[in-house]
């Protein structure tokens, strides 16, 4: 994920899926998007955009255990504190704050008219 120094910006985005391959042909050639594999196994690809401007992306696999979606993911000081406030705003929180490897810290949430939203903070230094 790429940070930023303005206030919550989006910094991520992702698309999740049960047919990967299909997504990756789509969108490749429809916008011109390169993906690689994630050094952590083949369930996950990175996709680049390819302009020094837009934002960076990952393509999960859900092996059909979620249904197919597109989310974005902004970037905030404390993700389980944007987490209590989403849902004093009528939000959801649909996944908890869940660190990943490296300590990526990152949650999803349900916006008050049912959009979903991940918010994420970059490991601490």
């Amino acid at each position: 994920m790429t940070t930023s120094t303005t206030p919550n910006p989006v910094t991520w985005f992702e698309i999740a899926t049960s047919n990967p391959d299909s997504a990756v042909a789509f969108s490749g050639e429809l916008f011109g998007w390169t993906f690689h594999d994630e050094p952590g196994g083949p369930d996950y690809r990175m996709i680049d955009t390819g302009t020094a401007h837009g934002i960076k992306g990952g393509l999960a696999d859900t092996k059909g255990n979620l249904p197919n979606h597109a989310v974005f993911y902004v970037e905030v000081p404390d993700v389980a504190a944007t987490c209590v406030k989403a849902e004093t705003l009528g939000g959801k929180v649909l996944l908890p704050p869940t660190e990943a490897d490296g300590g990526l810290v990152f949650a999803y949430l349900l916006d008050a008219v049912g959009n979903h939203i991940g918010v994420w903070t970059p490991p601490q230094q």
